[in-house]
């Protein structure tokens, strides 16, 4: 039996190896399509103007499916989302908080934001490693 464990072990490695030595990252493959086969027309469109900010535009972050409808620091973002504006343009979360509807809360201990934002543990419970009525 001792012999069958270590030809399966074998056989797994070897197989792994071949795994991740035969795919490829994106990244390797330096070659450019020319065809705009199956391209829709906003990709082929011409790209829009970057020396367009916030500052000078503010309407131009309430466009749909941008990142935020608020202009901080020359960039759209959400500040009832955002970490380094949350609430308010510069207001910055803590390292273990996240921004949820304007306020940091920690998602590893708070009822209300257990896990993520919204997520809020059932009556008695409490939030520990970001999970309800962990122990």
């Amino acid at each position: 039996m001792g012999a069958q464990k270590k030809f399966l072990i074998l056989a797994m490695l070897m197989a792994l190896a071949l795994v991740a030595f035969s795919t490829t990252t994106p990244y390797e493959d330096n070659t450019q399509t020319t065809s705009l086969r199956g391209v829709s027309r906003l990709l082929a469109s011409p790209r829009v103007d970057v020396s367009m900010k916030c500052d000078k535009y503010p309407r131009m972050c309430r466009v749909l499916g941008g990142p935020g409808p608020d202009c901080c620091n020359k960039k759209c973002v959400n500040v009832s989302k955002d970490r380094f504006n949350c609430g308010k343009c510069g207001k910055r979360c803590k390292y273990s908080e996240i921004c949820c509807k304007g306020k940091c809360v920690n998602p590893r201990s708070d009822r209300k934001n257990c896990g993520s934002c919204n997520n809020k543990c059932k009556k008695g419970s409490s939030c520990v490693y970001g999970m309800c009525s962990y122990a």
